[in-house]
């Protein structure tokens, strides 16, 4: 917003108004009015009308302001830099340097971190192939995860699983693989040990899983569970996976799923991934 006292229109032979000094210079008549409101920048001359008129001294100053400014300078340091001849300009100019390489820096950081999050929600887990099987071990199919995006990328629990995802990297999956390796294990032992779906040991198990998984991928209800406990006995790959730590093992982990869903008053007939 202009002053009515540095109407554009108003033009002088001695000097250049407000408006052709904001427009020659790429500023805004705000700035300029700061300016030589706070003492930075004050013009020469003013007209019988009070209009602000700037001389070519004032403009050559004035362009010095903007290229400091351009710079990342405060107009304190500005002022410095212009009036105080023991002013150390190099070291003013190397200060700012520093802070900008820190930007930079921190600028660099947040672009790989976007790229990583823009990953781990387009792919889920951010691991090679090689990385995935060393990991998981052979019985491991890096097509889970597709299908896992192509089935529940739309879903709040995908973009949760993504978040997690993109802040983990070999050595922090294997803390999970570690962990569902020996739940894994631990499944196995119960079922040759002649556990029953809804028993204390099978009701222990399946609230272990449900809080590994939760603690490892997104909050998992126990209708999810549910629903998960389905995929693993009619998904080839899953029920190969769970079937070649013991045979049978996916089917009675469903049953043992659905025992604990029914006993917190989930019917597994009708649940759904909620």
């Amino acid at each position: 917003m202009t002053d009515i006292a540095d109407d554009d229109s108003t033009t002088d032979s001695a000097g250049l108004t407000v408006g052709q000094v904001a427009a020659r210079l790429a500023v805004t008549v705000r700035a300029l009015h700061h300016w030589d409101e706070i003492g930075l920048a004050r013009p020469s001359l003013r007209t019988s009308g009070g209009y602000r008129l700037y001389t070519a001294g004032d403009l050559e100053r004035l362009h010095r302001i903007v290229v400091y400014r351009e710079l990342g300078l405060g107009l304190d340091r500005i002022r410095t830099v212009l009036d105080d001849s023991a002013a150390d300009v190099a070291g003013a100019l190397r200060a700012q340097r520093a802070q900008v390489a820190e930007r930079i820096e921190r600028l660099e950081r947040l672009g790989a971190g976007l790229d990583r999050m823009i990953d781990a929600h387009e792919r889920g887990l951010l691991l090679t192939a090689e990385q995935q099987a060393a990991l998981f071990g052979p019985r491991w199919d890096p097509e889970w995860t597709a299908r896992a995006r192509r089935r529940y990328g739309d879903t709040p629990q995908w973009r949760q699983y993504a978040e997690r995802s993109a802040s983990r990297g070999p050595e922090e999956w294997r803390a999970v693989a570690d962990a569902m390796t020996g739940l894994e294990r631990a499944l196995a032992d119960a079922m040759d040990a002649g556990a029953a779906p809804g028993g204390p040991e099978a009701n222990r198990l399946a609230e272990r899983h449900r809080a590994l998984f939760t603690a490892s991928y997104f909050p998992l209800s126990r209708e999810m569970q549910v629903c998960l406990g389905r995929t693993y006995e009619t998904d080839p790959g899953f029920a190969a996976h769970y079937d070649a730590v013991r045979p049978g093992l996916a089917a009675w982990f469903r049953r043992v799923i659905d025992a604990a869903a029914r006993a917190h008053g989930v019917d597994p007939d009708t649940a759904t991934w909620r």
